[in-house]
């Protein structure tokens, strides 16, 4: 590689690596040394195909989705952590409020599987559209559907205190936010 593409790539990675980070966080359920594994191999398997990336952020994207794809195909075993008591909601000011539910919103992603919670990441936070997340996953747009289904249900049904802190029904949601949904009881 010459040195006019590394700069390319080096600037690349000092631009964009915090908000694949983002992604990478959400789609191994917060488990931030995952994430950064995650981001690291999909930046080296770039790098090596660099000078014929036409969309790098689209391909490193595309990358960090198959690596999540392959890594819960593998079914390696999750570690858990189980808590005592559910953190309580704080009341106060709205920015108060917001990280409640980002918090919230993380840890109950974290008891969802790898499948569910990639194509909440990939509808809700990347918000993509249902073929296009088909298109990722390699499945139909029917299972794109049903999975989503599926995992706002049981998104509710572990974390109903989610219904609790979101947005009034009224108000709008920034579609970029780490809550990917508004759960209602």
């Amino acid at each position: 590689m010459d040195a006019e593409a590394q700069d390319r790539f080096r600037e690349f990675v000092e631009n964009r690596s915090s908000s694949l980070l983002k992604t990478a966080v959400l789609l191994t359920g917060g488990d931030r040394h995952a994430a950064e594994d995650l981001l690291q191999n999909a930046l080296v398997k770039a790098l090596n195909r660099w000078q014929r990336i036409d969309e790098p952020e689209a391909y490193v994207r595309q990358i960090l989705y198959r690596q999540q794809i392959s890594r819960w195909r593998l079914k390696w075993r999750r570690r858990e952590l189980s808590v005592a008591e559910l953190p309580e909601a704080a009341a106060g000011s709205d920015g108060v409020a917001a990280a409640d539910l980002r918090l919230l919103t993380r840890g109950a992603l974290t008891r969802l599987t790898a499948r569910q919670r990639t194509v909440l990441v990939l509808r809700y936070f990347e918000d993509l559209p249902e073929a296009d997340v088909a298109r990722i996953l390699g499945c139909s747009v029917g299972t794109v559907r049903s999975t989503t289904h599926r995992s706002l249900a049981r998104l509710r049904a572990i974390a109903p205190e989610l219904g609790a802190l979101g947005p009034a029904a009224g108000e709008s949601q920034p579609s970029r936010d780490f809550s990917p949904v508004e759960v209602r009881p």
